[in-house]
C-alpha cells in the first residue's frame, strides 16, 4: 500500500493533540484546513504541516491525502464527515459524531455503504490502565458486575467570565457537559464492562445562566486573560452540571456526576465498577494506577508495568514500569490502531477502535439523558 498522507481540520485545543499522535507513529500530515486561508497558512507554519486549504472542500479535493481528522467545532462534524465520505476519504472524527441521531446514524450507514475506515476519538480507551480494566472484567475477576459510578469533574468553566464556544447551542449542541465529557465516561464504561444501558434519570443544573461573552474570539482554556470590559452578557441554556442515575442490562446499576464548575478539577474521570467478587477503581488524575478493592484480604493498588498488565493492556503500553503515560499517549495509541487497520486493508474485520457506530450510541445515550432531564421522569434507551 502506498504511504498514507492526512489532512485534519482544525487547530484549536485538540487538533494539535491528533497531530501529535499521528507524528509518533510516523503518519504524514501533509495538509491543514481551517476556516480562512490567512489562518490556515498561520497555523501550518506553526506546526510544520506543508499545506493550508481555506476550506474542508478544498482540502478534499486534494487526492494526495486519504485519511481527514475532524478537530472542529461540534455543528460542523455531520457535515464534514459526511463530505469525507462521499469524497472517498477515511474520517477519524472527534466527539460527538454529530448534533442528533438522524445525523449520526446517517453517518454509520453512508461510511458502511463507501467501505471507508470510521474512527471516533474516544480517546480514554487507550490508557493502559483503561485496557486493563476491561481485561479483568471479561475475564470474570470482578464476578457479576453490581455497580458503576463515579464523575467527570473540570474547572474551566466555574467563573461567569469563563467562556467557549460549547457555552453556544447551534456550535456545540443543545447538551453541554454531559455531550463534552460525559459521553467520554459513558463510553469508557461501557467498553470496559461491554453493558449497554437500558434506562436513565437525569437531572441537570446551570448556576450561571447568565455569562460574560468575550466580544472576541476566545481559544478553549483562554478566557481567563480577558478584562471586564472584553465581555458581554449572555444568556445560558446549557448545562453546568448533570446527575444521571443508570440501568443497565443484566442488573446492573449506577449513577454519574458530570461536572464543568467544580474548583480545582481540571480533567478528573473517575470510575469505580463493583462486582460479587472485586471492585476496582481509577481516577484519571493518577492514569497509571489501577485500584482493586477485595472483601476477604487487602486491597490492591496495581501499577503501569508491561510485566503485570494483562496481554491487552501491554498492547497499548509503549515504556517500562516506572515512566507514566497519559492523555497524550492515548491519541498516539489510537491512531496505532486505526492505521494499521488501514493498512491491513481487510475492512470486514471488526475494528479494535472505537467507530462512528460507537459515537451514533452515545448520541442515543445523550438524547435520552437530555429528555429525561426536562421531562423529570426515567427515559428508556431506544
Amino acid at each position: 500500500m502506498s504511504e498514507i498522507k492526512v489532512g485534519i481540520a482544525g487547530t484549536g485545543f485538540i487538533g494539535p493533540a491528533h497531530l501529535e499522535g499521528l507524528r509518533r507513529n510516523n503518519i504524514q500530515v501533509v495538509g491543514l484546513a481551517e476556516a480562512n486561508l490567512e489562518l490556515a497558512q498561520k497555523k501550518a507554519a506553526e506546526l510544520g504541516i506543508p499545506k493550508a486549504f481555506s476550506s474542508l472542500e478544498a482540502m478534499l479535493a486534494d487526492p494526495e491525502i486519504s485519511v481527514v481528522h475532524l478537530a472542529t467545532p461540534n455543528h460542523l462534524h455531520y457535515p464534514q464527515a459526511k463530505a469525507a465520505l462521499l469524497a472517498g476519504k477515511h474520517v477519524v472524527c472527534e466527539k460527538p459524531l454529530a448534533m442528533n441521531t438522524r445525523e449520526s446514524a446517517e453517518l454509520v450507514r453512508l461510511a458502511a455503504e463507501k467501505r471507508l475506515v470510521n474512527a471516533i476519538n474516544f480517546n480514554l480507551r487507550f490508557y493502559p490502565i483503561s485496557q486493563q480494566a476491561r481485561s479483568m472484567v471479561q475475564a470474570g475477576e470482578l464476578g457479576q458486575v453490581f455497580i458503576i459510578q463515579g464523575s467527570y469533574l473540570q474547572d474551566w468553566l466555574q467563573l461567569p467570565t469563563d467562556w467557549n464556544w460549547r457555552l453556544e447551542p447551534e456550535l456545540g449542541g443543545t447538551l453541554r457537559a454531559v455531550a463534552d465529557i460525559g459521553s467520554h465516561w459513558l463510553d469508557l464504561t461501557t467498553f470496559i464492562t461491554g453493558l449497554r444501558l437500558e434506562a436513565v434519570l437525569a437531572d441537570f443544573k446551570t448556576f450561571h445562566p447568565i455569562r460574560k461573552k468575550p466580544s472576541r474570539p476566545v481559544e478553549t482554556y483562554t478566557g481567563k486573560l480577558l478584562t471586564p470590559a472584553d465581555y458581554v452578557d449572555q444568556p445560558i441554556k446549557t448545562e453546568d452540571y448533570a446527575s444521571i442515575l443508570l440501568r443497565y442490562e443484566d442488573g446492573a446499576h449506577g449513577v454519574l456526576t458530570v461536572s464543568q464548575v467544580s474548583a480545582g478539577r481540571k480533567n478528573r474521570l473517575y470510575y469505580e465498577i463493583d462486582g460479587s467478587k472485586a471492585a476496582i477503581a481509577f481516577d484519571s488524575e493518577h492514569n497509571n494506577d489501577l485500584w482493586i478493592g477485595h472483601r476477604d484480604r487487602p486491597n490492591e493498588t496495581l501499577l503501569k508495568d508491561p510485566s503485570l498488565l494483562s496481554p491487552e493492556a501491554r498492547l497499548v503500553t509503549s515504556y517500562p514500569g516506572g515512566h507514566n503515560e497519559g492523555f497524550p499517549d492515548t491519541f498516539k495509541q489510537l491512531a496505532a490502531r486505526v492505521y494499521a487497520y488501514i493498512r491491513e486493508g481487510d475492512f470486514s474485520r471488526k475494528p479494535d477502535f472505537p467507530t462512528f457506530a460507537d459515537g451514533h450510541y452515545e448520541l442515543q445515550l445523550c438524547e435520552a439523558i437530555e429528555q429525561s432531564a426536562r421531562e423529570e421522569r426515567w427515559v428508556k434507551i431506544n
